[in-house]
């Protein structure tokens, strides 16, 4: 199919911008705890933050030329992956022969990234970079300390890292505090696996590397406020800040620098690993769903023949066609032309159900089989599934955090669920945005 491309700030695209941003807000406020004690305050910095970010990224030149520059980065962080996996692989990297190598092209970037952050830790650029943005964040919010830096922290870290850094203050901090932890972290992704889905999206195009990587390092910085606006609308800030003033632990990540790069690849390992596994469990599974609903119900109850008719296309009763119906009003309000609403729909809902990475691999698939009729579906759609928020989150938050401060173990589990919407909701008030300026 012909992909359309984007036609530019209109005034159908501003109401129903608008219109979608409208619906997001409305959908936490009906799930705040504490309607009255809402900062609206906040709420307006913050989505007047997010708007700017997002001229910026397509409109501001100096903005645009900074997005680029990080966006080259890991770009070349890409590249210096490849060659490293090329003397492993070899061969298997030649795509025109045996087609897109997952666990050749991805999971490497994931362990050679987890090295390199781990060797700027060790060298305290990390901590310095973070403290700076962590200022400004707090600054601006009018947030605790220990806010501002695991806000900055889940910028470039995971969910379960960037707390580490706030680790000796997360027993103090109270239900709104941590709740913000847990949202944040929900929304953005670490570095590692963002440079992983550039590789994944831009395949060996250049050109389309340095787009969607400018994309996802936008995506997930306007997360950050996004995550700060709906965590004080749902759980408001009620009770006084735990500490004004922090710091972060001088924790080094290696007895030197050969150490430190090892302790990182180790990291990584685990990591790609875990997600090799995850991915190799969730795709078979909803393999085996598909085969239940769309083999076996769908074809003798005559259900797929049904819906062909329908949709006047075919159609087949399976996990991705059932989750869609769900998300599809999601994705119109995103901005998301009518014919493929559906498509991004099932792209949300598989990302919430199963996890990004999933969602992600089905975006490329889509993508490159030219599904999509309009070329702002799929900006929007890299946009929306930029976060964690996925229900086996819910565990890891748990899990991780719960660690490093036992005595927070019931406010995790308490508002794990909600902390995942809240991520989603940012996520999606990110695309809104997104899909409101480019038309």
């Amino acid at each position: 199919m012909y992909i359309t491309p984007a036609q530019g700030l209109t005034l159908t695209s501003v109401l129903r911008g608008i219109l979608g941003i409208c619906v997001l807000l409305f959908i936490a406020w009906l799930l705040s705890k504490d309607r009255k004690k809402i900062d609206w305050k906040i709420v307006v910095t913050g989505l007047s933050l997010q708007i700017l970010l997002a001229f910026g990224m397509l409109y501001i030149p100096a903005l645009q030329i900074f997005f680029e520059f990080l966006g080259k980065i890991f770009v070349k962080i890409l590249e210096f992956t490849r060659q490293g996996t090329a003397f492993l692989a070899g061969g298997l990297l030649d795509t025109s022969k045996v087609g897109y190598i997952f666990i050749f092209q991805v999971l490497p970037t994931l362990i050679f990234f987890s090295a390199l952050i781990s060797l700027l830790y060790y060298l305290n650029i990390i901590q310095r970079i973070v403290q700076g943005v962590g200022w400004c964040i707090r600054k601006i919010f009018r947030l605790s300390g220990s806010e501002g830096l695991t806000v900055a922290g889940n910028i470039f870290l995971g969910m379960c890292e960037a707390p580490i850094l706030v680790k000796r203050y997360l027993p103090f901090m109270n239900r709104s505090e941590m709740f913000l932890v847990m949202s944040v972290g929900m929304a953005t992704i670490s570095g590692g696996v963002m440079a992983a889905y550039i590789g994944m999206l831009g395949g060996d195009d250049p050109t389309a590397r340095l787009q969607f990587a400018k994309y996802l390092i936008s995506a997930s910085v306007m997360a950050a406020p996004g995550a700060i606006v709906f965590s004080k609308i749902i759980i408001p800030q009620t009770e006084p800040l735990s500490h004004i003033e922090v710091s972060i632990p001088r924790d080094k990540a290696g007895k030197n620098i050969l150490d430190a790069i090892s302790n990182g690849a180790i990291e990584g390992l685990k990591l790609a690993v875990t997600v090799a596994a995850l991915l190799l469990v969730f795709i078979a599974m909803v393999a085996l769903l598909n085969y239940l609903l769309g083999d076996l119900i769908g074809h003798y109850t005559g259900l797929n023949r049904w819906l062909s008719e329908m949709a006047e296309h075919p159609v087949i009763f399976n996990f991705q066609t059932l989750i869609g119906w769900i998300f599809t009003p999601i994705a119109w309000i995103m901005g998301v032309c009518n014919a493929d609403t559906g498509y991004v729909g099932s792209l949300l809902g598989t990302k919430i159900v199963l996890n990004e990475f999933v969602a992600y691999a089905d975006l490329n698939i889509l993508k490159n089989a030219g599904t999509f009729i309009q070329e702002k579906s799929i900006i929007i759609a890299t946009f929306a599934l930029c976060g964690f928020a996925n229900i086996s989150s819910i565990g890891m938050q748990i899990g991780g955090i719960g660690v490093l401060a036992p005595d927070q173990r019931k406010t995790l589990t308490r508002y794990g669920f909600l902390a995942m919407i809240c991520g989603t909701l940012a996520s999606c008030m990110s695309a809104t945005i997104v899909g409101m300026i480019i038309g």
